[in-house]
């Protein structure tokens, strides 16, 4: 998507010519199993964010009203620290990162739109906005989360990457993990972390997943970013409605 306007490639007398909101996908580095890469939740948070730009800036005129920030690669995984690669800044350096990028993008940006693409960095996105809102910033976040999908490492995060970075999954690796209901495994994983429920890291079954699955669920997450984009309807916690 070369066409998506990014903070990284802007210099900086292009920025303060209109309103802008900064959109900033958060993802992690952590184990999705013996088939998906580390940075899988990062490539998907940078994915549905740069996609929702290109669709919202379809809206606007010239100069860019969207602009879509570098992404936060670490986030808090430490439940996935059972396994080599996973590599954890925790809930409350990532809420720190979080408050003090937005009081400093806030300076010249009007809004700024976190991405979340890691359950587990939920806790500190919620902190850091909800105290940048707190300090009269319009800061607001969203979760990149796909309808009915398996918990970690499954169908639908497989299918997903097979329709963004189909050279990066290993197909020949894939093999189920744990497939019970998330809600049995919780007190367990929270306690113990994800390696004491399931061996491989999976929570899930990879088997069967295609691409064009993965760019239905990628359809689904980036039409509901935008359309809560556009409203711009905060709710308590600081997330879009």
């Amino acid at each position: 998507m070369e066409s998506v306007p990014r903070l990284a490639a802007a210099v900086w007398p292009e920025l303060g010519r209109a309103p802008v909101t900064l959109v900033v996908p958060v993802g992690s580095v952590e184990q999705h199993g013996p088939h998906l890469p580390l940075d899988t939740d990062s490539r998907i948070g940078r994915e549905v964010a740069a996609r929702a730009v290109e669709a919202l800036n379809d809206d606007d005129a010239a100069p860019p009203r969207w602009l879509l920030a570098p992404t936060i690669e670490y986030g808090a995984s430490g439940e996935h620290e059972g396994f080599p690669g996973t590599v954890s800044i925790g809930t409350a350096a990532l809420s720190l990162l979080l408050l003090e990028l937005g009081r400093s993008a806030c300076r010249w940006a009007d809004r700024l739109l976190v991405v979340n693409a890691h359950g587990g960095n939920a806790a500190a996105v919620i902190e850091a906005v909800t105290t940048l809102r707190a300090e009269s910033r319009d800061a607001a976040w969203f979760p990149c989360a796909f309808p009915g999908a398996d918990a970690h490492a499954g169908h639908t995060e497989t299918s997903v990457l097979l329709a963004i970075a189909p050279a990066q999954v290993r197909m020949d690796q894939a093999a189920p993990g744990n497939t019970a209901p998330i809600g049995q495994l919780l007190d367990v994983l929270r306690r113990d972390g994800v390696a004491a429920v399931s061996p491989n890291g999976v929570l899930g079954d990879p088997s069967g997943a295609d691409a064009a699955s993965g760019a239905r669920s990628l359809h689904s997450t980036t039409t509901a970013l935008t359309g809560a984009a556009r409203r711009w309807s905060v709710g308590a916690d600081g997330r879009l409605a």
